[in-house]
């Protein structure tokens, strides 16, 4: 139990998507009701309370936010624990209290890459009540992209299929993309290096391809490279005997 007195209010500006960012709304669920304990204010009824992280869906539907690895509610200094963190959806937070106050809760991304604060304010007015939010995550891995796409398209999936439609109507490639993408999973790190150079180096504007430095992830659409390039990087797989011909 806690002695909670308002905090100053955090300003509330969002960040902005940049290029490479995504966007998506997420739900905080507050509960709290009156409970039969003694007063530790007079005046102000001790409390149970909750809150509860969703992610929302284009509809507005609510789904499990696997895309975050761990949330830490930072509450008011006043609670024995106030920093509190939660690694399960829905990261359900509860206490018990008399007063409002203000806290941050910090959201981190499955692939630990980083992290999104988000302020709430924990108040008694009604005793069920959600905060819809925006939250950007700052150049997703391609492993956190897959977990956002359960809950929508993302603003680069129709730039992808274009490239990847005006790849299609192209002739046939010389290669196989399905083989050459098992072959290179199983390269050695020097020789998938120097097959990303070969990528850097003769890409199309078609070409689709993502690079998550902070991330340490590369990753390319092999259907929306040109001809030339494939054959190079088929050659090569075969040289270094990753695939059989």
């Amino acid at each position: 139990m806690a002695r909670q007195t308002p905090a100053r209010h955090l300003k509330r500006n969002a960040d902005k998507p940049g290029p490479g960012d995504e966007q998506r709304k997420i739900k905080l669920i507050t509960e709290q009701n009156v409970i039969d304990k003694p007063a530790m204010q007079e005046g102000f009824p001790m409390r149970k309370w909750s809150v509860e992280i969703y992610l929302l869906d284009q509809q507005g539907k609510q789904h499990k936010a696997d895309c975050f690895q761990k949330v830490v509610y930072n509450l008011h200094p006043s609670f024995e624990n106030p920093i509190q963190t939660f690694t399960e959806a829905p990261f359900k937070c509860e206490n018990e209290g008399w007063g409002e106050f203000e806290m941050v809760i910090d959201l981190y991304y499955t692939d630990k890459s980083g992290k999104i604060s988000v302020p709430h304010d924990l108040n008694f007015q009604k005793n069920h009540y959600d905060h819809v939010r925006d939250v950007t995550f700052k150049n997703p891995s391609q492993a956190l992209q897959n977990l956002l796409r359960e809950t929508g398209p993302l603003p680069s999936d129709d730039d992808r299929k274009r490239k990847a439609d005006g790849v299609s109507k192209k002739a046939k490639k010389s290669f196989d993309v399905e083989k050459m993408a098992d072959a290179l999973v199983r390269l050695e790190e020097d020789d998938l290096l120097h097959v990303i150079q070969m990528i850097h180096d003769h890409k199309t504007d078609d070409t689709y391809i993502q690079n998550n430095v902070d991330a340490g992830e590369f990753s390319v659409d092999l259907f929306t490279i040109p001809d030339n390039l494939g054959k190079m990087i088929w050659d090569y797989l075969v040289k270094q005997k990753v695939i059989e011909v």
